[in-house]
């Protein structure tokens, strides 16, 4: 298992349109149902900066990477940005609900 953050801050213009193609990708995990992915996305009280979360149970294989949404969430996502999207590997100490 391994869970990743992913944390960015988008221009003040492109905020909506980010969250719009945020949206996009989880109609489409919705639809697709695929497994051994836990995701979230969140959008700080900024309104510009965004966090995701994702477990993966399986290091070598993430879902997201193959959804047509995701190719074009991740299109243009530098020229969305202010600030470039820093990936962070995370280690769970504990959770309850969260992660399995």
């Amino acid at each position: 298992m391994k869970t990743l953050m992913v944390r960015y801050k988008t221009s003040e213009a492109q905020a909506e349109a980010n969250r719009t193609l945020v949206r996009a990708v989880f109609d489409e995990l919705r639809e697709r149902a695929p497994g051994g992915l836990r995701y979230a996305s969140y959008r700080l009280a900024d309104g510009v900066t965004f966090v995701h979360i994702a477990t993966l149970d399986n290091p070598d294989e993430n879902p997201l990477a193959g959804l047509p949404s995701f190719k074009a969430f991740q299109k243009e996502l530098k020229e969305r940005c202010v600030e470039p999207p820093l990936v962070t590997e995370l280690s769970v100490v504990d959770s309850y609900g969260l992660v399995a």
